[in-house]
């Protein structure tokens, strides 16, 4: 009864410690505001109230303070379209997401493929919250990825933060 006891215990305790160092690779997603990416546990003020970034995800600190004027992200290049840090863009088949100038790979696949628009070289920039986009460069809302094409907003079905 004792040798199947220990290596049941041992095999348990390896997928419990397994368990946990997984969680942790998944730990520490940086957080997006107002076209900037902050690092986990950063702070930001965001209209008034201070909140820190736990995880991906702003938490309130319950704590007034002033906004100030963050420097925007760098964005990313890709067959010819501006990504801004949040959106994503599909890559051989694989979804990436812009990092403030950087591409991370996301190991989900593509929902329509790598080009599911034409990109044109020239066009009519587009409105967002009352600001001019250019053509050509992306958009992160509700957790999808936007382009401005010709003046319109085309979903490109890549998921964004």
């Amino acid at each position: 009864m004792k040798s199947t006891i220990l290596p049941k215990l041992a095999t348990t305790l390896g997928l419990v410690l397994l368990g946990c160092s997984a969680q942790l690779a998944m730990a520490d997603d940086h957080c997006f505001y107002k076209g900037s990416m902050y690092s986990d546990g950063a702070a930001a003020c965001q209209a008034g109230s201070q909140y820190r970034c736990d995880d991906g995800d702003w938490k309130p600190l319950k704590t007034a303070c002033k906004d100030s004027h963050a420097a925007p992200s760098k964005t990313c290049e890709f067959g010819g379209v501006s990504y801004s840090t949040g959106s994503a863009s599909c890559q051989n088949g694989t979804q990436y997401r812009c990092e403030d100038g950087t591409w991370a790979r996301l190991n989900d696949t593509c929902p329509v493929g790598d080009s599911p628009i034409k990109v044109l070289p020239s066009g009519r920039t587009c409105m967002f919250d009352g600001a001019t986009v250019s053509t050509n460069s992306t958009i992160c809302r509700s957790g999808s990825t936007y382009l401005c094409s010709d003046g319109e907003w085309v979903n490109l079905g890549t998921a964004c933060r």
